[in-house]
């Protein structure tokens, strides 16, 4: 078997007046040779993704179970992995440079050596040009690139990514899903968990789906408390993955219907 990359074990969650969020969350995500991979996180609105969400990037510690990265099975920790909000967390008092200067030092580089890594990844990304300026004369689309770089400061491999899709125009998405699969190819070790209740676009950039949802009473049909993993979908085998144009393939929009039947009954 692939190098275990990252490794969800018997998660669950519990509030503090007793309600039930999350129980038996299990899933694992195994190098894929050559490849980096996206694993698009799909389910209904407050079903509980932001908090497996926030317990995979080590802000939240669940009630039971772990969440361990690399073939050591280390615990994630905060800061291990990077998190890139819908809101793009930049500093607006510092430049482009300047802000992944700030998550290199953070991430106990010299300055020499966070400089180096932040042309680095500026190149990659094509914003040389703009190093010297501030968030504030960037677009949405310069700011969501930046916004990655700076946490590729920190976290060598593992991105999670929330809602990169929410309010964007067809144009858009299409650029953040080719952004989302540039930065994963960039390394075959590159993983990025994409959160979203986008079902196209999670299937146009992912190679696995994570569909979370709530068991029902099989008696009274209604549901049970605490929401898992029901099921996930292996797109590389689905020969849906690493195709630039996989949304013109019939076996993408059956994969779609698909996973929207389901989704409606979760």
């Amino acid at each position: 078997m692939n190098e275990l990359l990252l490794k969800i074990e018997n998660i669950a969650f519990s509030r503090e007046n007793g309600a039930v969020i999350l129980r038996d969350v299990n899933a694992e995500i195994h190098d894929i040779p050559d490849h980096g991979q996206v694993v698009g996180f799909l389910g209904p609105s407050g079903i509980g993704k932001t908090t497996m969400f926030e317990i995979m990037a080590g802000l939240l510690a669940p009630t039971s179970g772990s969440v361990t990265i690399n073939s050591r099975a280390t615990p994630v920790i905060a800061g291990e992995v990077g998190v890139v909000s819908q809101y793009y967390t930049l500093f607006d008092h510092r430049t482009v440079m300047g802000n992944l200067i700030v998550a290199g030092r953070q991430a106990c580089m010299s300055g020499t050596q966070a400089r180096q890594k932040a042309q680095q990844l500026l190149d990659r990304f094509g914003m040389l040009d703009q190093a010297r300026h501030y968030p504030e004369q960037l677009s949405g689309g310069q700011k969501q690139r930046v916004a990655i770089a700076q946490q590729l400061m920190c976290s060598e491999h593992f991105l999670l990514m929330d809602e990169p899709f929410s309010g964007l125009d067809v144009i858009m998405k299409d650029r953040v899903c080719h952004l989302i699969t540039e930065v994963a190819d960039a390394d075959g070790l590159n993983t990025i968990i994409v959160v979203t209740h986008d079902i196209e676009s999670a299937v146009r950039i992912s190679d696995t789906i994570w569909l979370m949802g709530r068991d029902r009473d099989p008696q009274t049909g209604k549901f049970l408390p605490g929401a898992k993993i029901q099921t996930s979908y292996d797109l590389v085998s689905r020969g849906l993955a690493w195709h630039p144009d996989v949304d013109k393939m019939p076996e993408f929009a059956e994969c779609v219907r698909e996973i929207k039947e389901l989704f409606r009954q979760l």
